[in-house]
């Protein structure tokens, strides 16, 4: 399944303790070997929701949360012919918490929860040069840096030296490259942890990287709030949000996923 450029492999009514997931993850996900993907979802069955989803890496680390899996997750059920979810509120279990969606035809809005960890300003000397970074969980930690001329940071080795920073601790973070186009639409560049690499998007990036631009810029806002992203993949996703001072609620993700072929692999 890919969502925005995020590709993902998805495997249901699979617990995953039956394998081990970690090496399934690294298999699956190799691009030359195995199917090719940035991580692997493992759905099983929830008693707190429609399904629960867990998320490997494609080095193998399980991640809290991944805002363009959840999407391509809620498409699964109501595409799946085993599934088949009728309500429009679809609710997935994740380790950062109960995720809400909707779907209409290809187009997937999901509900995050509640961002926490707010740190604006972090100063990080990377190079012999500080850089000053904002710090956001949206399910899983994001450091965002804001810059002029978005295409020509070197993302992998800056990105890559922020997200082992010891100031993230020994988890790390994910880091978004953010170029500010209007004070509503911004484009964005993701290195993510556990990819280990740049990836064309990353949702809970967008929404990061969304929200921090609601705080650190002159953009003024109305009742309810609304920023376009453009990804990598040339796909803009929107993100939606409540705010009241530095604190979100009500925080939505939007975008378009697709199911890409349906297969067996052998293990």
């Amino acid at each position: 399944m890919v969502a925005s450029g995020n590709d993902f492999v998805a495997m249901y009514r699979v617990r995953s303790s039956e394998y081990r997931a970690k090496e399934l993850a690294k298999k699956m996900c190799d691009r030359k070997y195995g199917i090719g993907a940035d991580g692997l979802l493992l759905l099983e069955s929830s008693r707190a929701a429609d399904i629960k989803m867990r998320i490997f890496n494609a080095d193998g680390s399980e991640a809290e949360m991944c805002g363009n899996g959840a999407r391509c997750v809620a498409l699964f059920l109501v595409r799946s012919t085993e599934y088949r979810v009728q309500s429009k509120k679809i609710k997935i279990e994740t380790k950062a918490g109960i995720i809400e969606a909707e779907v209409k035809k290809d187009n997937i809005k999901i509900k995050l929860t509640d961002p926490e960890s707010l740190k604006l300003n972090i100063p990080i000397k990377i190079n012999n040069r500080i850089l000053h970074v904002n710090s956001i969980n949206t399910g899983v930690p994001h450091a965002v840096i804001f810059t002029e001329g978005l295409e020509k940071i070197d993302v992998f080795n800056l990105g890559r030296a922020i997200r082992y920073d010891k100031k993230f601790g020994s988890a790390g973070t994910n880091v978004d490259f953010v170029e500010v186009l209007k004070n509503d639409f911004i484009k964005i560049r993701t290195y993510e942890r556990g990819v280990e690499d740049e990836t064309l998007a990353c949702g809970t990036g967008s929404v990061a990287a969304a929200l921090i631009t609601a705080l650190c810029t002159l953009y003024t806002v109305a009742r309810t709030n609304k920023i376009n992203v453009l990804t990598q993949s040339d796909e803009t996703l929107k993100v939606y949000f409540d705010r009241l001072n530095n604190e979100f609620q009500n925080v939505w993700l939007e975008g378009k996923a697709r199911i890409v072929y349906k297969g067996e692999y052998n293990v």
